[in-house]
């Protein structure tokens, strides 16, 4: 098969960029021609960069012009999309679509429904613009900058009032159910949304079972991750030692920390491999609806129990608690207590950590991905031959 991957990288790569690779690579690894057309939000200098940028996230020609040609060219068999903004532009999905080639699109995130995608407005979720509101962007400035405000919302309208994801994308693939159902509450067809979840290499064994020595976080230390609800717990819980990995953002150098924790920054590979060997538990204490979140399979491919938030898609993650304990989010009490229960009982931890190895090898390896894709793949090729709606 023939493919063609499309997506306006970030500013600063991400856990969705990271996905969207290993996706292109374990596409090529089985054989399938890929080729890739990325536009790179790093390159936006200046003034005159963000103006053009906030044109162009309403529409490019230039990209028009360039699909069209590529289209043209290649002859894909099928598309795949990500994020399209600024530089690219949704603009391009009609030209695409036009060509005869059917549009896959994986939904990182909630920016179909949500101008910024996170559902997230100064640090609490936030469904505000859903139904075709995007003005409340600007009315709450979500981006703590007018400008940029203006900038998504403007161009989240012009997109759904022009039908350019509705009309054109033959396929769509969530991560989650709950991510799915965010969709179809919006007006998106349920019939054309796939989940595949997301993927990771699973050992054929179970490592070797140590009951760890610490509480363990993973990711970027920031407000919608719950960091101040995990550092309310620490608190309540001083004789337990706490280990966060990840860069620091606004929590370096503050003098709150409570003195049983310890901010480890950016971990190399190995380091953090053995991070998480060694720790008694991965905390997932975020307050906001996360995509799905690399850090969660991380632990459960090292049989790591999990004490997460029970909020947006995180709960299925885990098999609905099966792999580990759910916690109201924002509430640092239930959190504390569910951490100290969970490390006064070993054969707990075990349980779980062992229930969370099955559950990674039976959902979420490569294998699987690709079995899940290759469907979607069928399923878009044959909607376009049979004349279905894209």
């Amino acid at each position: 098969m023939k493919l063609l991957f499309v997506h306006n990288r970030y500013g600063k790569r991400s856990g969705e960029e990271i996905m969207l690779d290993r996706i292109v690579e374990l596409l090529r690894a089985r054989g399938h021609d890929v080729d890739t057309w990325f536009a790179d939000s790093a390159d936006i200098e200046g003034v005159s960069g963000k103006l053009g940028a906030a044109a162009s996230g309403i529409c490019s020609p230039s990209s028009r012009r360039a699909i069209a040609s590529r289209i043209a060219q290649d002859r894909p068999d099928i598309v795949q999309v990500q994020n399209l903004y600024p530089l690219i532009s949704p603009a391009v999905l009609p030209v695409i679509a036009e060509a005869g080639v059917p549009i896959v699109m994986r939904l990182s995130n909630y920016r179909l429904v949500c101008p910024n995608g996170l559902f997230l407005s100064h640090g609490q979720v936030c469904e505000a613009c859903s139904g075709g509101k995007e003005w409340n962007c600007v009315a709450k400035n979500c981006e703590n900058d007018l400008f940029k405000s203006a900038a998504y919302a403007a161009r989240n309208a012009f997109a759904r009032r022009q039908g350019y994801y509705r009309d054109n994308v033959t396929r769509y693939y969530a991560q989650t159910e709950f991510q799915r159902s965010i969709l179809v509450r919006d007006g998106y067809p349920a019939d054309r949304i796939d989940v595949i979840p997301n993927m990771i290499d699973v050992p054929e064994d179970a490592p070797e079972w140590t009951p760890g020595s610490y509480v363990g976080f993973v990711g970027r230390l920031s407000h919608e991750k719950g960091i101040d609800t995990l550092l309310a717990a620490a608190r309540r819980t001083p004789d337990v030692r706490y280990k966060l990995a990840g860069s620091l953002g606004a929590y370096e150098g503050r003098s709150d920390i409570p003195g049983n924790v310890e901010l480890l920054g950016n971990l190399e590979p190995d380091e953090l491999a053995r991070f998480y060997r060694e720790a008694a538990l991965i905390a997932v204490p975020s307050i906001w609806y996360e995509g799905f979140p690399g850090v969660m399979i991380e632990a459960m491919r090292n049989a790591r129990p999990l004490v997460v938030s029970d909020i947006g898609g995180l709960p299925e993650i885990v098999g609905g608690g099966r792999a580990g304990v759910l916690v109201p989010p924002h509430d640092d009490l239930a959190l504390s207590q569910a951490i100290a229960t969970l490390l006064a009982d070993v054969e707990k931890r075990r349980e779980l950590g062992e229930a969370g190895f099955a559950r990674v090898k039976r959902e979420y390896t490569r294998d699987l991905y690709y079995q899940r894709l290759m469907a979607t793949y069928e399923r878009a090729l044959s909607g376009k031959q049979q004349g279905a709606p894209r």
